[in-house]
């Protein structure tokens, strides 16, 4: 393989990708243990993962916590215990019930965004898993590594940039997600800022991209030009048959045309990325009515909130696209196909 494996302390992924994690139910078992069989470290979204159970209207956090532990071990055997990390966000109400669950069933990895992850190493307390968190700045990440420094005496195991070219939920304020100018000079910075904690702590702490990786070139530029340790891939993933999405959400992507892909507002009060749909197109001018609370996220007010966030990606996820929010990231359009996981990696690493 041309690139370095990707370390983790006494993990090592063999391929420097890490397949970013998609709710609602886009990236669970299915598509994780198949990135992670190749090589990669394949995610899992805790983002109502319970919501095929049937109770989930009734008895929500629980049949969450049912769905995510089965995700994870099931992801653990069908790559033969390759590397399992679990995307959650800060946002959600039960963050710690959802590290804890993490930990119980033994995924490797907590990658955690859509807000900062203060109390993280709090929660992990002595477990082994390691934590990631997501960052769009030097700021945000000097605001967390100081923070996990002088609170909890620990630092993180690894660090995803995410890109404004990303998908889903963007670190960035509305006009600064629209502007898709390179951020080469934030991520050198952030390489540069991260020293200070391998030193202290005496460890490496590997640094990963994501947003708008798609070609091989794209993972060349990052690794060897800017000079992350890997790379976070999402969109790539969505169009194979892996992809635990229904077909219907994996072929608006085939259908997408660059003028389709935009910036939406989130209940969970950031930008998003995703197709315009007529539904979106909808949330611009006016609400679409709460009819059911899932109590998914901190800031969400069912009074005012312009959709429901979990409703719309349940829809998405279930292939009702005339009612969905379908995240995806900033190249989608350029998919034409319904491929493998193996494909895409393959393409990826520059081995196709």
């Amino acid at each position: 393989m041309k690139y370095k494996p990707l370390i983790l302390g006494d993990l090592t992924a063999p391929a420097p990708i890490v397949q970013g994690g998609m709710g609602v139910g886009i990236s669970l078992s299915g598509l994780a243990a198949a990135v992670a069989s190749y090589g990669g470290i394949g995610v899992i979204s805790a983002a109502q993962p319970g919501f095929r159970e049937p109770d989930f209207l009734t008895n929500t956090v629980e049949a969450n916590m049912r769905a995510l532990s089965r995700e994870i071990k099931t992801a653990k055997e069908k790559s033969n215990n390759g590397i399992i990390g679990v995307n959650i966000m800060v946002a959600l109400n039960n963050f710690d019930d959802y590290v804890k669950c993490c930990i119980d069933n033994k995924a490797d990895i907590i990658i955690s965004g859509a807000g900062l992850p203060m109390k993280l190493p709090e929660l992990i307390g002595d477990s082994k898993i390691k934590i990631a968190p997501i960052v769009s700045s030097l700021k945000a990440t000097k605001v967390i590594l100081q923070r996990w420094d002088k609170r909890y005496k620990k630092t993180a195991d690894m660090i995803v940039i995410e890109g404004p070219k990303a998908g889903g939920h963007l670190g960035f304020h509305m006009e600064d997600a629209k502007n898709l100018d390179n951020i080469d000079d934030e991520i050198k910075l952030i390489i540069e800022y991260k020293k200070e904690y391998e030193q202290k702590y005496n460890k490496y702490i590997p640094v990963i991209f994501g947003g708008g990786v798609f070609y091989n070139s794209d993972v060349d530029y990052y690794i060897n030009e800017i000079g992350t340790d890997g790379v976070q891939v999402a969109t790539r993933f969505v169009a194979t048959k892996e992809c635990d999405a229904d077909n219907a959400f994996k072929n608006a992507y085939l259908k997408s045309t660059k003028e389709d892909i935009g910036i939406v507002k989130s209940p969970v009060g950031m930008p998003g990325r995703a197709i315009l749909n007529n539904y979106i197109k909808k949330t611009f001018i006016g609400r679409d009515p709460i009819k059911k609370c899932f109590n998914c996220i901190h800031k969400c007010d069912p009074a005012t909130t312009p959709y429901c966030l979990s409703q719309a990606l349940f829809n998405a996820a279930n292939g009702d696209l005339e009612n969905a929010l379908i995240f995806c990231g900033e190249n989608a359009y350029k998919i034409k196909e319904i491929t493998t996981v193996k494909d895409v990696m393959d393409e990826l690493l520059g081995l196709a």
